[in-house]
């Protein structure tokens, strides 16, 4: 690998960094999933659960298995399409939200203006003035 690491190569802090990678993301998209299913049936906007964090759960979950991937066999091909699938997504994201304007109107546009899409924001106390 080109981490060149001896030994087990189960048993290196790469691998459990991957596998919390790989199972934290496919957990992320059990959640996102749920909610996002329950919305569709109910024809409206995913703003609950991991949406009231991001606009887009689902996709940082196809992010965190594909770096838990890319740490387990890094190799020049998925090197080089890590980015590439990155991007992708991010596109398609982006594409989402404009039919979800069409869709959803002012009530997407409200919650797309207060709800960051892939990062969420942390939060601090309250401030006082």
């Amino acid at each position: 690998t080109i981490f060149n690491l001896a030994g087990n190569p189960h048993s290196h802090l790469i691998d459990s960094i991957s596998t919390v990678l790989i199972l934290g993301g496919l957990a992320v998209l059990g959640f996102a999933w749920k909610v996002l299913y329950k919305a569709q049936q109910n024809r409206s906007v995913a703003n609950t659960g991991l949406y009231s964090l991001v606009l887009h759960p689902q996709y940082i979950a196809f992010i965190f298995i594909m770096m838990g991937y890319l740490l387990t066999w890094p190799t020049g091909l998925t090197l080089i399409m890590f980015p590439i699938f990155v991007t992708m997504y991010i596109r398609l994201a982006r594409r989402e939200e404009h039919k979800a304007v069409t869709e959803f109107g002012e009530e997407y546009k409200r919650y797309q203006e207060i709800t960051p899409a892939f990062l969420p924001r942390i939060r601090r106390g309250a401030r006082q003035s």
